[in-house]
């Protein structure tokens, strides 16, 4: 299985990968390496993919899977199995990895500079603008000075083009006016009226900055751009889903 590991100096027990489409057995539009079972794959190829990659990474207990609906909700994660509806989980307990699944979404890693807590986060433009992201640094004990954040594949500028109801939304989010700032120039003139490019990379790192988070990693991949690597919802329609996992080791 081909995984990317995030390039970002985080403590020595914290542990993240993100899967690519490669190295699974799903077939078809999902090929080959799917890990929703909300997208009409074969059941048994997602189930087979996900012990898999718990196999590859070794890790002690099934990682926290979520339902996630574009929303604002971070929970905490457990070793109980069970499938929690939310964007975004955290955890204090080794072997347990957090874990979100996307496919031209921002996927969001992060951890504390005193390797005891971690947490992954599913940022699509309405979590992010809803504030999903100021959800998850509040559920650190650690300040946002301390902490640091992976953005991993999403969707690039240059293949999000979005309505002006966008924007609107997240201007009415800005913290002060640094980051309403930060928000404009997060955004180009789209090729129809009233329509623009959209930066969820450069989105992200301005919520991050107005929540005093300064040390950010990655976000350097396109979805839409590199097929032979990564899902895109956007470029496909009918497609798979990459996981994002960070966890904990003792």
């Amino acid at each position: 299985m081909t995984l990317i590991q995030p390039d970002w100096p985080a403590p020595g027990n914290v542990n993240a990968v993100i899967t690519t489409r490669l190295g699974g057995q799903s077939r078809g539009a999902y090929g080959d390496n799917n890990f929703a079972l909300h997208v009409e794959d074969d059941e048994a190829d997602v189930r087979a993919n996900r012990e898999r990659l718990r196999q590859q990474l070794a890790l002690t207990a099934e990682p926290q899977w979520l339902t996630q609906v574009h929303g604002t909700k971070v929970v905490t994660a457990r070793a109980d199995g069970r499938v929690r509806t939310a964007d975004g989980c955290y955890s204090r307990t080794p072997g347990l990895a957090c874990t979100v699944l996307t496919a031209d979404c921002l996927p969001l890693l992060f951890c504390n500079r005193s390797g005891t807590q971690v947490a992954a986060i599913h940022a699509g433009w309405r979590g992010l603008a809803k504030g999903v992201v100021r959800r998850a640094v509040k559920c650190f004990d650690e300040t946002p000075e301390n902490l640091l954040v992976y953005l991993g594949p999403a969707l690039s500028q240059q293949h999000f083009e979005v309505g002006v109801e966008v924007p609107e939304a997240f201007f009415r989010s800005a913290l002060d006016a640094k980051h309403s700032e930060r928000i404009a120039a997060s955004f180009t003139p789209g090729a129809r009226p009233l329509h623009f490019f959209g930066d969820l990379y450069a989105l992200a790192r301005a919520e991050l900055n107005a929540l005093g988070v300064e040390e950010m990693y990655g976000g350097t991949y396109c979805t839409y751009a590199e097929p032979e690597h990564f899902y895109s919802y956007r470029r496909d329609g009918v497609t798979g889903r990459m996981a994002s996992l960070v966890w904990l080791t003792s």
